[in-house]
């Protein structure tokens, strides 16, 4: 059979994994891309983690998300973790918003209420399991509007986006004339000040308590997508003006990782992207001393020829199938069924580490 996972290690991350394997306690530090229904791949060994493998340790762990990655995070959180992601890999892949008569695609006042009622449906009730978890920390990440993109406003949102879009040809850091990082972090007690597990000097930043009255205003501006959902306004406890997708400032959380310990990332592909509007700037995908502590868990792009269509779910899929929901939603749920070798391979190696399968990062 071929096999389905890939794993890659920063410099420090393999001197770690060459001397002592990989144990749950080694891990300090989870992250969780933005990317839409490719997360979805990453469910089964979302499961193995949270729900068998991780809770064989006691330390505590920094959970770092954005966009999807964030609402799996936040998952994570909850008391039956294993629940949480099958609901979650459940609700995802069967949303749909139909057509109403004259439209070409969903409007985003739509799209947005539906989600946030869907975000209440989920988390209602339970937040004190979230934002009290006796070991997990966390970081929900967003993009917080400046200049034209204060407000959510037509025609100068979409001068704002083109003028973050040119200054971040030029410059990541740039993009911080537009956008910054705006991080909602849990911690141990309401009196308790939460701690970053990286280093935010590498781009504009704040961080904000993440509290019981911004939880669901934080984690549904991290998931809301420029101009296919709306803007979250003036977010309880954090500076006033427009909160987007996290995935637009941190698409795949290439961070200055700080701390002791290693870095645990299941990720859809080898490379962490900085930026959304990094995408299709080839130069900015390579690794950094960012990265050194990091341990990668990717499917490989063999293995992913093998899914349905040839690749992972995406959000291409909701145009290419149109109003065919039975479609795409078979298509998704066998890659999601496929993906279970992702885990089992893990588990395997974790049991029985083989450093010839690690690469360099």
């Amino acid at each position: 059979m071929m096999r389905a996972l890939d794993i890659y290690a920063g410099p420090k991350a393999l001197d770690h994994l060459r001397q002592r394997g990989l144990q749950p306690q080694d891990v300090v530090t989870i992250p969780a891309a933005a990317g839409g229904p490719k997360g979805l791949i990453l469910g089964p060994l979302d499961r193995f983690i949270f729900g068998h493998w991780l809770p064989e340790s006691n330390q505590t762990v920094h959970l770092v998300g954005a966009s999807i990655g964030a609402w799996r995070m936040a998952s994570a959180c909850l008391n039956d973790p294993l629940e949480a992601f099958e609901r979650l890999e459940r609700d995802y892949i069967a949303q749909h918003y139909e057509l109403l008569p004259g439209e070409t695609r969903p409007s985003a006042q739509r799209v947005s209420a539906l989600f946030s009622a869907n975000l209440q449906a989920f988390y209602g009730g339970r937040l004190n399991e979230v934002l009290a978890h006796p070991r997990y920390r966390l970081h929900i990440l967003t993009s917080h509007g400046r200049g034209l993109l204060t407000r959510e406003r037509g025609w100068p949102t979409a001068l704002g986006y083109t003028g973050a879009f040119v200054t971040n040809l030029v410059a990541r850091r740039w993009l911080g004339a537009w956008l910054e990082r705006v991080v909602f972090s849990s911690s141990a007690t309401p009196l308790e000040p939460a701690t970053l597990p990286f280093l935010p000097q590498d781009y504009p930043s704040r961080q904000v308590a993440l509290t019981s009255e911004n939880f669901q205003a934080a984690l549904q501006a991290s998931c809301s997508i420029p101009f296919v959902l709306q803007a979250v306004h003036n977010i309880a406890g954090a500076p006033a003006g427009a909160y987007w997708d996290g995935g637009v400032t941190d698409y795949h959380l290439h961070l200055n990782y700080a701390g002791d310990g290693l870095v645990l990332y299941p990720h859809f592909q080898r490379s962490v992207v900085p930026g959304w509007l990094d995408k299709h700037l080839p130069w900015r995908h390579g690794a950094s001393s960012f990265l050194d502590t990091m341990v990668v868990l990717a499917p490989s792009p063999d293995w992913i020829k093998t899914l349905p269509n040839g690749k992972l779910p995406d959000r291409g899929d909701f145009t290419h199938y149109g109003a065919d929901l039975t479609g795409r939603m078979t298509a998704w749920k066998k890659a999601t069924a496929a993906a279970q070798q992702l885990a089992d391979e893990f588990a395997q190696w974790v049991q029985h580490p083989d450093m010839a399968q690690v690469r360099a990062l």
